[in-house]
């Protein structure tokens, strides 16, 4: 068990929120119980989470995504009524950690997901240094990037949408979970081959032809499942709570 405050105070300690500017609080969002027991983790503090946190008993949940946002209306009105009204009534506190739980340079979103791709991280690039770059372990080339997107596309189990050469061969690879197709510039700045993120707008498919560097738009969900289930996993285990980790499935 753990006092609510010391676990806000032990998670801002691990994530080093003051670093970022981000777009919402980071840290505790909403406050529930004093004591903690039991964290379920997820990608969104949706509703559908926050009911399948209250059926395993959770006293806290520990998501990316948040609830409030910079310039979002304030108005306490239909689905965020929803949310915080199945907070509130199960007493049960929400942490959310945006920028900070993408950085983290162990347990971050941009570090788990080039785990599990199988790449070595050897640099950063990007507004406030997001973004990583590398290359594939030992054992794990591709040969192009369409074997780079096959690759994404079977672990993360979510289509890959790839634009731009597919046969030139790879050496350098950048990746940035979520909604960071406006970094594809800095990455082809910071000589990638190819650029995986989650998302891919109308300006990013002309860059890739033009410049000859491919983008692999994999799923602004599936590319961030993997930062907040290891943040809370380590604080759990670190601290003797039990954890949760649920996917909702989003295909987006």
């Amino acid at each position: 068990m753990i006092e609510r405050d010391a676990l806000n105070r032990v998670l801002n300690e691990l994530l080093q929120p003051e670093r970022f500017k981000d777009y919402g609080p980071n840290g505790l969002q909403v406050e529930g119980k004093p004591q903690i027991r039991k964290i379920v983790s997820g990608v969104t503090a949706s509703l559908a989470l926050i009911e399948a946190a209250i059926a395993e008993g959770a006293d806290a949940i520990f998501v990316h995504h948040g609830l409030f946002w910079r310039g979002q209306d304030g108005r306490i009105t239909g689905w965020m009524r929803q949310r915080l009204a199945s907070l509130l009534a199960h007493n049960i506190n929400l942490f959310a950690y945006h920028l900070p739980l993408d950085a983290h340079p162990e347990l971050g979103n941009n570090v788990q997901l080039g785990h599990q791709l199988g790449m070595e991280v050897l640099g950063r690039f990007g507004d406030q240094q997001l973004a990583c770059w590398g290359v594939p372990k030992e054992g794990t080339g591709f040969a192009n990037a369409q074997t780079l997107a096959d690759h994404v596309q079977s672990v993360l189990s979510h289509p890959v949408v790839l634009v731009g050469p597919q046969d030139k061969p790879l050496q350098r690879i950048g990746w940035c979970t979520g909604g960071a197709q406006s970094y594809f510039e800095e990455a082809i700045a910071a000589g990638v081959d190819a650029f995986i993120t989650g998302e891919i707008s109308e300006p990013q498919a002309h860059y890739a032809r033009e410049c000859g560097v491919a983008f692999l738009a994999s799923g602004h969900h599936a590319t961030e499942r993997y930062g907040a289930q290891a943040v809370a996993a380590h604080v759990a285990a670190q601290q003797g709570l039990e954890h949760v980790f649920i996917d909702i499935d989003n295909p987006a």
